[in-house]
């Protein structure tokens, strides 16, 4: 045997570097699932199974060319239920020249693999992801000098590299950002369109009732799995999402609306983590959308930029700064994580839905995301660690390189500004604006303060009486603190109880 070539879970490409040269006469490809990589949070149920039955199915695909594939199931009898346990057992089976892997995507197995050359008998090879637009010496490259790391910044220059809704030197329309045509709420009778959705086979069906018995403790349930797990399904999800909901998406992405989980959002980012998709085709397919005149610039640029830009920023902060970056915690946040995180057991109707919702898809949508599951912890200030815990264990989706950033940076602040302008806190205006959340609520979104007032509005207020000697020198938050600078010292002291006696009914 002349090479051994390790795939990793979220590495299921057949364009894959560390198979780019596979020869099948010689070769053998590995892949295992292993406990310490399903386990290193409590991961949602329908992640588990989709990462599994996705791995069983490329597997399978892998076999069909007529290469070799040793697969070690999560119960195969000698498991060792490590990554470097299964690819040393493998390297005494085929006694190769040589080990071949693609970089890991998360900081934490990085480290890991780093020790592996002076654990093998045989050399090893780490080659780069090329699945990304740009690597990670380029974007440090991009971000040497820089004040800021801006993502619009970073953006405008991965358009121009890229020429993805270009116009020769000229961004499509004139302009690179349409943001602001992209915030608007759900019209009254908004209907969502139907959305694709992936009845489990046999294969996936048998990991399912794996993950049920071994996992059974685990949050979320199994039985509205849809994800695509496949190539071919994974494509048919991005074909459904750009004919059916891409024309309707830019104006709408902010929206949220209660027993409507999907929306027009892509679902695609499951896909995309575990490799079945690539962001290139991805943007390709919302791009010629656009130019045969199917979606408007508006809706597909504002989707190109989370995968063109937003994307692939944060790949690039979350390289360029760990592993100091997680341990950051600017604005001091300390309180435990409460348990309506895990139960939805909470009479704010909006964090309700939210929970509820994640529990029954491993989903919810950015907006969903950074303005409620993420703004409620920003208010309360939990600490950062416990709700970062929280977003990767229970998202379809979530992996450390995508999802600590995202929570770390833009929902929590806890960088200090390093990938925002400003922490987003928002009180119950921002939900009623964007959401039918409130109707029907316990609380009531129109009152500050007493037993029936919404506790996102004490909370805002008092998040920032808490925060004044760190954010009242922001620009982008003044207009707040010139209101906060005209109330005398008992108003701030009725917001700020308040919010102290709502906290510690969580407790």
């Amino acid at each position: 045997m002349k090479t051994l070539r390790l795939v990793l879970g979220d590495q299921l490409s057949r364009g894959l570097s560390s198979l780019a040269d596979l020869d099948p006469r010689s070769d053998v490809v590995l892949m295992a699932e292993v406990m310490e990589e399903a386990s290193y949070v409590r991961h949602h149920r329908q992640k588990i199974a989709l990462t599994f039955a996705a791995m069983r199915h490329f597997a399978d695909a892998l076999r069909a060319e007529g290469i070799a594939v040793d697969y070690v199931t999560l119960e195969a009898p000698q498991n060792s239920h490590s990554l470097a346990g299964e690819l040393a057992r493998a390297v005494q089976r085929y006694h190769p020249e040589r080990v071949i892997v693609t970089e890991a995507g998360e900081w934490r197995l990085d480290a890991i693999m780093r020790t592996w050359p002076a654990q093998l008998s045989c050399a090893l090879e780490i080659r780069s992801d090329d699945r990304f637009f740009i690597t990670r010496a380029d974007f440090a490259l991009w971000a040497k000098g820089r004040s800021t790391l801006r993502m619009e910044h970073f953006y405008q220059e991965m358009r121009r590299r890229t020429g993805i809704l270009m116009d020769g030197s000229k961004p499509a329309g004139g302009r690179f950002n349409f943001d602001t045509e992209n915030r608007k709420p759900l019209p009254r009778n908004f209907s969502p369109p139907p959305r694709l959705r992936f009845e489990p086979d046999s294969i996936t069906r048998s990991v399912m009732a794996l993950v049920a018995s071994r996992f059974a403790a685990n949050f979320g349930e199994l039985e509205e799995f849809g994800w695509p797990v496949t190539r071919a399904e994974a494509l048919a999800a991005l074909s459904d999402f750009v004919t059916i909901a891409l024309p309707l998406f830019g104006e709408y992405q902010d929206a949220m609306a209660m027993g409507a989980p999907f929306l027009c959002h892509s679902l695609l980012a499951p896909a995309l983590n575990l490799g079945l998709l690539t962001a290139r085709e991805v943007c390709a397919a919302a791009e010629d959308a656009y130019r045969k005149e199917h979606a408007p610039l508006a809706a597909v640029e504002g989707f190109i930029r989370q995968v063109l830009g937003w994307r692939e920023y944060v790949r690039g902060v979350y390289w360029l700064k760990m592993p100091h970056y997680a341990t950051s915690n600017a604005l001091g946040a300390t309180r435990p994580l409460p348990a309506f995180y895990w139960t939805a057991t909470t009479r704010m109707r909006c964090l309700a839905e939210a929970v509820e919702q994640t529990r029954k898809h491993a989903y919810s949508h950015h907006i969903q995301r950074l303005m409620v599951t993420g703004n409620f912890a920003l208010l309360a200030g939990i600490a950062p660690a416990e709700i970062e815990d929280w977003y990767l264990a229970v998202y379809a989706d979530a992996y450390d390189w995508v999802e600590l950033p995202n929570t770390h940076g833009m929902a929590l602040y806890a960088d200090g500004g390093i990938m925002a302008s400003k922490p987003y806190a928002a009180s119950g205006a921002y939900i009623r604006r964007m959401s039918n959340a409130c109707m029907g609520c316990h609380y009531d979104v129109s009152k500050k303060l007493g037993e029936e007032a919404c506790p996102f509005n004490y909370l805002y207020w008092a998040f920032l009486i808490r925060n004044e000697d760190l954010l009242k020198k922001n620009p982008r938050m003044a207009m707040p603190y010139r209101n906060l600078a005209s109330w005398n010292a008992a108003k701030k002291k009725s917001y700020t109880d308040a919010a102290e006696r709502f906290l510690e009914t969580l407790a």
